[in-house]
């Protein structure tokens, strides 16, 4: 008898159907409905409700949504005007990002200090001011919001170009002071513009995509996933555009990105009224947490200059806001995806320079960009599928493994210097670009799932406060990539950039699968075995 196996009774095995629905069970839908976990007593598997351990349900693999089903929830008409109006609003973000660049290149040709002064001031005003626009964002009239943060946009867009008009044709022979003033009005311009592209991005991505797809969590995927389309479309085409006008001249460039902007802000306008007008809910009211005191008041007192001070310090800095942030449930997958923008990992400026000091031309940097553009783009065809077949929280972890696996094949092969050349060659630069390419899979595929964590799990009156909150620790880390490149500016020393790069990845994984672990109580599922 001890020489032979131990044959369980045929009902206490679990057949692979069986199992793959226990494993279901784990990621139920976050609603404030209970959940079950699978817990082992006394050597069975007993079912338990536990109320919000995970995000998102597991719909059957078999019996997908349909696209019947999604404009059940959005129609096509009210589809079709909040795709225009985001399209509207990131195109000009984008091309007026990139535009900016170019111009300031031209009026300043000998110095990069103009240009890196807008660019971190530029970022800076989002950091300190995103407990304002978030506060802004929660409390307003949601309509009124949006409109706002479009005349906010396209009126800074036009005063930026009319200012980048006239330094392009009289910079020269100008007073050395009035050029620093216009040229400071330029950067106080491109604050206005930031912020009022945060508060549209955040008041549509995080609010009323929610609100619009309310009760539908498979349409909400889907809707997240084509706006996402959107924005890598735009972060890609839209700086070509511009660029390819600016060949022509810098003054027509200056002109079509004031033509462009002018002439789409009363179709955005319109359309986003529409979205709003057929969507009730929109125009709901939002809850204000507000605090009483109970008992007896003392007297008012007269502030101190430093009260004051102190008070409008709260007020506008996210000084108060950060608490709620740190605390919130959802802040891990938040600041993991805020960690993944320290890089220097991206076909943007920082890369490709150093691509073009290893010997790539333009032609090869524009087929690199546009093969990682393909990659990131598929992730928003993905991303859906994989959190409908195994659920967000772990769609998130998979597509962070994914980025992770890649990025580790691509700087193994960047520093095994198999030419006796170091890192600072054309060999080890492609392999490390096609490892980044490859990766950008994960990275927007988590992009997608930690957004959707956010927008499940933040309350409705406070997702402007954390969204911005969030946005601002995106600006931080992208500034320290730019320290970075600074400290290390050689393209021989790009391999500490990169390296500090891989550790913030790692980082952001690191700290996602401690929530995952907290969230689900663990990482992998145990194996089956027979005994």
């Amino acid at each position: 008898m001890s020489g032979l196996p131990v044959q369980c009774p045929e009902d206490a095995r679990d057949p692979p159907i069986e199992l793959a629905q226990k494993d279901r069970l784990e990621e139920g839908p976050l609603s404030e409905t209970s959940r079950h976990v699978s817990a082992r007593i006394s050597g069975e598997h007993v079912l338990e409700p536990v109320v919000g351990t995970d995000t998102e349900g597991i719909e059957d693999p078999h019996h997908p949504p349909s696209e019947l089903d999604f404009h059940e929830t959005v129609s096509k008409s009210l589809e079709i005007r909040l795709y225009t109006s985001h399209f509207l609003s990131t195109w000009n973000s984008r091309l007026f990002e990139f535009a900016a660049v170019l111009f300031l290149a031209s009026i300043f040709p000998s110095t990069l200090l103009p240009m890196s002064v807008y660019a971190l001031v530029r970022s800076g005003a989002a950091i300190l001011f995103a407990q304002l626009i978030g506060g802004f964002i929660d409390s307003g009239d949601r309509l009124w919001v949006v409109r706002t943060s479009i005349i906010g946009q396209r009126l800074s867009v036009v005063a930026s170009c009319g200012l980048f008009w006239v330094l392009e044709q009289h910079g020269q022979w100008m007073d050395k002071r009035l050029r620093n003033g216009l040229f400071a009005a330029t950067v106080l311009f491109a604050c206005v513009e930031k912020l009022s592209s945060i508060t549209n991005l955040v008041s549509v991505e995080r609010d009323w995509v929610v609100i619009i797809t309310e009760g539908n969590e498979s349409a909400r995927r889907l809707l997240n996933a084509r706006i996402r389309r959107i924005d890598l479309f735009c972060k890609l085409m839209g700086p070509l555009a511009i660029s390819s006008i600016a060949i022509t001249s810098t003054l027509v460039a200056i002109w079509a990105t004031l033509a462009m902007s002018l002439s789409s802000v009363l179709i955005e306008y319109i359309c986003i009224e529409q979205v709003y007008r057929k969507v009730p809910s929109l125009r709901s009211s939002r809850e204000v947490t507000t605090q009483t005191s109970h008992g007896r008041s003392s007297p008012p007192q007269r502030p101190t200059l430093s009260t004051k001070l102190r008070t409008t310090a709260h007020r506008i800095l996210p000084i108060s806001s950060l608490p709620f942030y740190i605390h919130h449930s959802a802040f891990l997958p938040s600041f993991s995806l805020a960690l993944l923008y320290l890089t220097v990992l991206s076909f943007s400026g920082q890369m490709i320079t150093y691509l073009i000091s290893v010997g790539y031309n333009p032609l090869h940097v524009g087929i690199a960009r546009t093969v990682s553009t393909i990659f990131e783009l598929s992730a928003t065809w993905i991303a859906p599928k994989l959190m409908r077949r195994i659920g967000v929280i772990r769609g998130g972890i998979w597509s962070l493994c994914w980025q992770m696996i890649w990025l580790a094949g691509g700087i193994s092969w960047f520093f095994a210097d198999f030419h006796g050349k170091g890192t600072n060659s054309a060999i080890s630069a492609t392999g490390l670009a096609v490892g980044v390419a490859l990766s950008r899979v994960g990275l927007w595929g988590y992009d997608l799932c930690a957004q959707n964590i956010v927008q499940d799990e933040v309350e409705s009156n406070l997702r402007g406060t954390f969204s911005t909150i969030e946005a601002s620790f995106q600006n931080l880390f992208e500034l320290l990539s730019y320290v970075s490149t600074i400290i290390f500016s050689r393209p021989d020393q790009f391999q500490w950039p990169v390296v500090i790069s891989v550790i913030a990845v790692y980082s952001a994984g690191g700290l996602y699968a401690s929530f995952v672990r907290k969230r689900r109580g663990h990482l992998f599922h145990r194996l089956p075995f027979t005994y």
